[in-house]
């Protein structure tokens, strides 16, 4: 592994011991409730249905999955993060944990949460549960971050595979309902980081993370982000086309994912970064509503 090139300033570590909210904080919050919502969706829309008791269960095993791969992210990133402004106050880097405490509390998170979900659930959704956390951990922290402008590309299949887990908590297997969610989160994901590291790529640069502006300019990731915004639409209805998905939420993607590719045309034609802050709000609402859509629809089916 390549030595660090950024060192924490001396006199990091805690005078005293860290708070219970600054393990919620390295649970990463905001990450895990997106987690957790397109894993509930995929657990929606699968066909069959699971005891309600387990449901809450395999909700909670994602939940804990996710939050473990953010702890052990941050364990990792604590020199990088030290640097960021937007990262600088997270435990680690302001010195209120010890790294030892970080990668313990999410390591035995991680085993734990796959452990309960296999015995509890299924062998599937476990296994799908152990990769997603592999997968952040070892090929998107360890591996892409710090080396290449694809870790985006590449490593936004680890937020893509919740819905995967919790359509495969339901059947125990996998089928082609949910790879067209683990599709739809995955083209999200590029244009969505891009925004963000376009407005932000001042940061990236002096932590030496490779994103796209940084390596590339912002002309191209512009062009990228347009690029992606354009493929995103077929892909927003693909669940439409299989079955997954009914009309209502067909006319749903369709009308967001028209905004979204407003909005990266706007970001492709002013100056600077003016327009990626707006876009990238926007894309968390657009996969909120996308997901939220499907489940209203497919309850409101149910009910009926």
């Amino acid at each position: 592994m390549a030595e660090r090139q950024i060192e924490l300033t001396a006199g990091a570590a805690p005078i005293e011991g860290p708070a219970i909210g600054d393990f919620v904080a390295l649970l990463k919050p905001r990450v895990m409730s997106l987690v957790v919502f397109t894993a509930v969706a995929g657990m929606v829309l699968a066909p069959g249905a699971l005891h309600p008791v387990l449901a809450a269960i395999a909700v909670l095993c994602i939940a804990v999955g996710a939050g473990a791969a953010g702890a052990i992210n941050m364990w990792y990133d604590r020199d990088i993060d030290a640097v960021m402004a937007r990262t600088s106050t997270r435990p680690l880097p302001a010195g209120r944990m010890t790294p030892g405490d970080a990668l313990g509390f999410g390591a035995v998170l991680a085993v734990g949460s796959v452990s309960v979900m296999a015995l509890a659930v299924n062998w599937t959704a476990a296994a799908l549960l152990a990769l997603t956390i592999a997968f952040y951990v070892f090929v998107y922290t360890i591996w892409l971050k710090r080396r290449t402008p694809q870790n985006i590309v590449i490593g936004g299949a680890a937020g893509a595979f919740p819905p995967m887990i919790g359509w495969a908590a339901v059947t125990g297997d996998v089928g082609l309902g949910a790879i067209a969610l683990f599709a739809l989160i995955f083209m999200w994901t590029p244009p969505h980081f891009w925004a963000l590291s376009l407005y932000r790529s001042g940061d990236y640069a002096a932590a030496g993370i490779p994103m796209l502006p940084v390596v590339a300019g912002s002309g191209e990731t512009k062009r990228q982000i347009l690029l992606y915004a354009l493929l995103l639409m077929p892909v927003s209805l693909v669940p439409t086309v299989l079955g997954v998905a009914g009309l209502a939420y067909g006319a749903v993607a369709a009308a967001m994912s028209a905004v979204f590719l407003a909005l990266a045309w706007q970001v492709r034609r002013r100056d600077g970064h003016a327009g990626a802050p707006r876009l990238f709000g926007f894309s968390i609402l657009y996969l909120f509503v996308l997901f939220a859509a499907m489940i209203a629809e497919r309850l409101v089916a149910g009910a009926l």
